[in-house]
C-alpha cells in the first residue's frame, strides 16, 4: 500500500540486541497526509531500511508500507512498517491539491460575458417540449 504526505516529526532512533544476539535498529516518523482533511500516521523503518531511507522533517514522500499486528501478553499491537520511500518536490506536491475543493453537487460559477459577446441565456429557461417529439410527461 502507498500513502503520500509530509514528514512532520522524526523520532530518535531505537536499537538493541535481540535474544538471539542480533543487532536491530528502528527509526520512527510521523507523516501528515496532503488530503483536504489531513491525517497523521506514525510509521517506522526497521533494520537496514532505517539507514537506507534518511528522511527529514518537511520532506514530502510517497511511502510504501505494510501493516503488521502481533499479540503480546494478551494485547494486540499494530505497526505500520515502511519498506520504500520516494521523496517528492514539495512545490509540486501542493500544486496538485486544491486548497478548498468544490462541494459535491455545487454548481460551477457562470463565466463572465466578454465584451461584444451576447450574454448567455438564464439557466432556468423552460424546456421546449414541442421540439422533443414525444408525449412523455417528464
Amino acid at each position: 500500500m502507498d500513502i503520500k504526505g509530509k514528514i512532520i516529526q522524526k523520532m530518535d532512533p531505537v536499537g538493541g540486541v535481540s535474544k538471539a544476539g542480533n543487532q536491530w535498529k528502528k527509526q520512527e516518523y510521523v507523516l501528515e497526509t496532503l488530503d483536504s482533511y489531513p491525517k497523521k500516521v506514525k510509521f517506522d523503518f526497521f533494520g537496514d531500511r532505517a539507514d537506507q531511507y534518511p528522511l527529514e522533517v518537511g520532506d514530502v514522500i510517497t511511502l510504501s508500507y505494510d501493516i503488521e499486528s502481533r499479540e503480546f501478553n494478551g494485547r494486540w499491537y499494530t505497526d505500520i512498517r515502511g519498506f520504500k520511500a520516494m521523496k517528492e518536490d514539495p512545490a509540486m506536491a501542493g500544486a496538485s491539491q486544491a486548497p478548498y475543493p468544490a462541494a459535491a453537487g455545487a454548481p460551477a460559477p457562470a463565466p463572465a460575458p466578454q465584451a461584444g459577446m451576447p450574454a448567455p441565456p438564464p439557466i432556468d429557461t423552460p424546456f421546449d417540449q414541442g421540439a422533443a417529439g414525444d408525449d412523455l410527461p417528464f
